[in-house]
């Protein structure tokens, strides 16, 4: 009997000693970097832009982040899309791809030679377009998606790096209709279709200034600013998890949060053990006393301010646009950019205001009032920028 026992103990203690080294096992795999190679938002310029030929070259970058692990870039694929508010009948395009390695020379025959980026170290791709037709004034945006294959220690991997070009630009001289609010005026102002390549203080000397004058409030809606600074992701690239697949059923189906893909960005942001939390004390606070809201305050910052699929212009129709970084960074750096006050802003048709951000002498109250009924619009008004006059004495 005492020789079972200790048998017993014995394969009891190497049992547990084979489940923690399994358990450390799995712990350090989990802590790996796998193949962490990633794309720039790249820079682009027009080569051409001529009534019926546009030519223009994309240049990104793409950056092996791991510590100690070689990447190949085994395959590279640009598919380009072209967004018109007429149609593309008799419009023809051409994409070329070539290399920008440092020890290869370039092919051109648009084939993407293998290539091992090493730790720390970067490869360029080249993407040049051609445009020709003769309808090109009516053509919005650009939509280019770089498909590409890396290989390494966590397999092969097919990945895809998004990148939008306006092609349309408003003359930024064009007169534009004031409106009157009670403390002050406001002005809409249309842009182009703004993408990664943007900054806001470009856009704002671009379209602004030449309206503007000492005193003005300058603001900006949160979405257009995420979206210049990269902040927003294709659902294919969210791989939601079982939290998130779970959890989406419980949110209205108009919130954000009520797919998959769009609660899984939420917990990217947050994290999976803030967001239960949340929900499990915003679901009593609602159940047991009536209190709606706790969610989203417990939830972080980016829980009221993603945007799902369909909530913004195309091509941005088809991702997920997560809130602005350090907005009160922006705005202080729109300031000193342009020297006017500055707020950003997500105003809806709802009669609904917040600040997000807003430099010293933008005074949140008269913000209310004059953006309350929504200047910029909700629909395609493609004008993210209100410039306020307030009224003298306001």
């Amino acid at each position: 009997m005492n020789i079972l026992i200790g048998l017993a103990i014995a394969i009891a203690v190497l049992g547990g000693i084979v489940l923690l080294l399994w358990l450390l096992f799995e712990w350090q795999y989990s802590t790996r970097q796998g193949n962490v190679l990633e794309f720039d938002n790249g820079a682009w310029q027009f080569l051409n832009y001529e009534p019926e030929h546009y030519s223009l070259e994309l240049i990104l970058t793409a950056t092996n982040k791991t510590r100690n692990l070689d990447i190949f870039l085994v395959e590279v694929n640009p598919v380009l899309s072209l967004l018109s508010s007429g149609s593309l009948e008799g419009i023809t395009s051409k994409v070329q791809l070539r290399s920008r390695h440092a020890n290869l020379s370039s092919r051109n025959d648009n084939y993407w030679e293998s290539y091992i980026v090493t730790p720390h170290h970067s490869t360029g791709v080249e993407v040049v377009i051609d445009i020709n037709g003769k309808n090109l004034e009516e053509l919005k945006s650009a939509w280019v998606r770089i498909h590409y294959t890396v290989y390494g220690p966590a397999g092969r991997e097919e990945k895809v790096k998004h990148c939008i070009i306006p092609l349309q630009f408003p003359d930024a001289n064009q007169r534009e209709r004031w409106r009157p609010t009670p403390d002050a005026d406001v002005l809409p102002i249309r842009t182009h279709i703004l993408s990664a390549g943007d900054t806001p203080v470009d856009v704002l000397q671009r379209y602004v200034m030449s309206h503007a004058q000492a005193g003005d409030i300058v603001t900006i809606a949160e979405t257009p600013i995420a979206i210049m600074q990269g902040n927003f992701y294709h659902p294919s690239d969210i791989q939601p998890k079982w939290l998130a697949k779970r959890l989406c059923y419980y949110f209205k189906s108009t919130s954000s949060l009520a797919t998959a893909c769009g609660l899984q960005s939420l917990i990217n942001e947050s994290g999976a053990w803030r967001v239960a939390f949340a929900f499990i004390i915003g679901s009593f606070a609602k159940a047991i006393f009536r209190i709606s809201g706790v969610f989203y305050m417990l939830a972080g910052e980016q829980a009221r301010l993603i945007d799902d699929v369909t909530g913004t212009l195309p091509p941005y129709d088809q991702f997920i646009v997560l809130g602005p970084k350090n907005p009160q960074a922006v705005v202080d750096e729109i300031k000193a950019g342009t020297g006017l006050e500055a707020a950003i802003v997500d105003v809806n048709d709802l009669r609904r205001v917040k600040v997000l951000a807003a430099t010293s002498g933008a005074s949140e109250e008269l913000l209310n009032q004059a953006l309350l009924m929504n200047p910029a619009g909700n629909a395609a008004e493609q004008t993210p920028i209100v410039l306020i006059r307030p009224n003298t004495g306001a």
